[in-house]
């Protein structure tokens, strides 16, 4: 398995779907999170990354049950 580089660009979350899958490690820039939104701005930006991602597959985009911070290392 690969080693995430952390150089603080990026937070690293892993999201479960409605249909039961998973995703581990999806990057959101650093910079769209904090203040009084939290952690909330993670889950517009997995979100728009997933349109992108249905959009070139011809799938539907899967609806997103629950997103946490992965653990760092």
């Amino acid at each position: 398995m690969a080693k995430r580089r952390d150089d603080g660009k990026w937070v690293f979350f892993n999201v479960s779907y409605a249909d039961g899958s998973r995703a581990s490690n999806r990057r959101v820039p650093t910079e769209i999170l904090g203040g009084l939104d939290g952690d909330e701005p993670a889950r517009t930006e997995i979100e728009a990354q997933d349109q992108r991602i249905a959009d070139a597959s011809g799938k539907p985009p899967r609806a997103i049950l629950s997103l946490v911070r992965a653990p760092a290392g």
